[in-house]
């Protein structure tokens, strides 16, 4: 994604300024964001980008409780689980207002299980009336299994919803605070249908969230307001403005400048500075995260696990380290970090062994040179600071084993779309936890997720893996669940889908004028109850 030219970024200045006075008005809170969003509708969507800019606007059933991983009610009030496991009783929040106003639409009614039944049914039911608006992927309900596994779905009453499953989920109220399981207005969505403008309702949004939207620009700006009658932790600030800038210099100096009053994603090379500025606050944690960089097992010679394992061994991880992350960030083993009780620390790394790696390729029957597609993120992303800089070492360490790499990226929505696809020969991404469970992670290589458009990079179904995590999900027992996670660890560091680059240290940084900010271990951005002094 590249950088707003500097006219525009002088435009938003201006237009901040007359919107608020200046960014240190007690009444607007400025977010220097990393980039635009692909729309807002979480269901459609996988990036924290997207999620961060549909964030202020929606509510879920469950919410986990700001700055923590502790689930609690949101939009339904409380619930019962069935002793199987298998069916969710919830019970609604009654006298939920939808933002009015928006688009020209105005609700005549509260929210109820109305809602619930057409946001979970446009993902779920191919001949929901807004099934195919917008492209029509649902990539987080399909590839957490919800497509198949979800049985029924019913209305009990107005104000009472009833889940059925086929299997257990111990996982489910986790899942449900997550972005995708966003609760949408269905009367808004009749309201677009009948003036025939069904695309608006991924672009102008509405819902019951903290703040409510009023206005985009692509690449520049987006802008909400308070929502007054919120049932939860209320806006603190009259108006949100999230400054998109995609150049982490040019967010350093807007925060530094004022313009800004957050900001996430610094330059690790300029936290030293950050952290001696007095009008500045660094906040950081261990990241619920992983860089990686996958193989795509459908396409040989990746096929072959020797030479997967031969590009692993051949890639210098402590350069990287180094180099790129600066101290802040953690090699990585598993696909968890080691701040997830199932960790299995008796997993040890591979070496960084290039004559290993090219015996390796000799037994795989792969006679050098070869050429390799490797694909880099076009944006920094909070796990990996400057995929660039990764892939160019990658290039250099590849070339000693014989291994011809060509860089390769594209704009940062096509990026993720094509590699889902499976398009790459080997490609990196990362991922950021949603919900603090290790299900949450292990997905990327289930079965279900390595369909084109999936999320498993690596494409690699392999069924004894995949038996441990299907089980491992329908399993109350955390003894037990833990036990099937470590061996699916074994597994995975034997079979090499991907090569593991680090754990990142997550950075942020306000304004000492904030208040009431919570760092979240999702990576998520949220500002409600947020101030300024």
């Amino acid at each position: 994604m590249r950088a707003p030219a500097p006219q525009l970024l002088s435009t938003l200045a201006l237009a901040l300024l007359a919107a608020c006075g200046s960014a240190a008005s007690a009444k607007t809170l400025v977010y220097c964001s990393e980039g635009s969003p692909e729309n807002f509708t979480p269901a459609l969507n996988t990036t924290g980008t997207s999620f961060d800019a549909a964030r202020p606007v929606y509510d879920r059933l469950t919410h986990f409780a700001r700055g923590t991983t502790n689930v609690e009610p949101g939009l339904a009030e409380s619930w019962t689980v069935s002793a199987d496991g298998k069916v969710f009783t919830f019970k609604l929040r009654k006298g939920v207002k939808f933002h009015s106003g928006v688009n020209g639409f105005t609700p005549t009614r509260d929210f109820n299980a109305d809602d619930v039944l057409w946001s979970f049914e446009r993902q779920w039911k191919a001949d929901h009336p807004y099934a195919k608006v917008s492209g029509g992927k649902y990539d987080y309900f399909a590839d957490m299994g919800l497509k198949d596994d979800l049985v029924a779905l019913e209305k009990l009453d107005d104000y009472t919803v009833k889940m059925t499953l086929k299997t257990a989920n111990v996982t489910m109220l986790a899942n449900l605070a997550m972005d995708f399981a966003a609760i949408y207005s269905a009367q808004y969505a009749d309201f677009l249908a009948k003036a025939n403008k069904k695309e608006q309702f991924d672009q102008i949004p509405v819902g019951t969230g903290p703040f409510s939207f009023v206005t985009y620009q692509k690449d520049a700006v987006i802008r909400y307001k308070a929502n007054k009658a919120y049932f939860g932790e209320k806006a603190e600030v009259d108006d949100l403005v999230y400054a998109i800038t995609t150049d982490p210099t040019a967010r350093y100096s807007k925060i530094k400048a004022g313009e800004c009053h957050l900001s996430a994603y610094p330059r690790p090379a300029d936290l030293p500075e950050m952290q001696k500025d007095a009008t500045l606050n660094v906040i950081s944690q261990p990241g619920l995260n992983i860089a990686y960089w996958a193989f795509n097992t459908q396409k040989p010679p990746l096929d072959k696990k020797e030479v997967r394992q031969a590009l692993t061994m051949a890639i210098d991880k402590a350069a990287i380290l180094k180099d790129v992350y600066l101290g802040a960030g953690a090699p990585a083993v598993n696909l968890i970090p080691p701040t997830i009780p199932a960790y299995n620390d008796a997993v040890k790394d591979w070496p960084y062994d290039p004559t290993k790696a090219k015996a390796l390729l000799a037994k795989a029957g792969v006679k050098t040179p070869i050429e390799l597609d490797l694909w880099y993120m076009p944006v920094q992303r909070p796990y990996n600071p400057n995929a660039k800089r990764v892939a160019e070492m990658m290039q250099a360490d590849l070339a000693k084993i014989g291994v011809n790499a060509k860089l390769v990226t594209f704009e940062w929505g096509e990026y993720r779309k094509r590699l889902q696809q499976g398009e790459h020969q080997t490609g990196m991404l990362g991922w950021n936890g949603d919900n603090g469970d290790p299900d949450n992670f292990f997905f990327l290589h289930g079965c279900d997720a390595a369909r084109p458009g999936g999320q498993n990079l690596s494409k690699w179904c392999f069924k004894p893996f995949d038996e441990k995590l299907l089980k491992a999900r329908a399993t109350a027992d955390m003894k037990e669940r833990t036990k099937l996670y470590k061996e699916m660890q074994v597994i995975e560091h034997e079979e090499a889908p991907d090569f593991k680059i680090a754990h990142s240290v997550v950075y942020e940084v306000m304004r000492k004028q904030v208040t009431g900010y919570k760092q979240s271990p999702f990576n998520t951005h949220e500002f409600n109850g947020v101030s300024l002094k």
